[in-house]
């Protein structure tokens, strides 16, 4: 039986780095989906797209999201 080489455990992934485009894509399907069910008005836009681009953007650089008034 030959051995093969180190592989990724079944099921896993290997990582790939968090570009801004990667963030700003993930911002703007998750913005899109807001529009879609309803929950982001157009004079909200500019506010709420911002709030999603810093969560997605911390959580995707492993940092914890800051609470506001906490």
């Amino acid at each position: 039986m030959s051995e093969q080489p180190n592989k990724e455990p079944s099921g896993s992934t290997p990582h790939k780095p968090i570009t801004d485009e990667l963030i700003m894509k993930i911002t703007k399907e998750v913005v899109i989906k807001f529009i879609e069910v309803g929950r982001l008005s157009p004079i909200k836009f500019d506010e709420t797209f911002q709030d999603v681009h810093r969560t997605v953007s911390e959580v995707a650089r492993g940092g914890a999201v800051a609470k506001e008034g906490a």
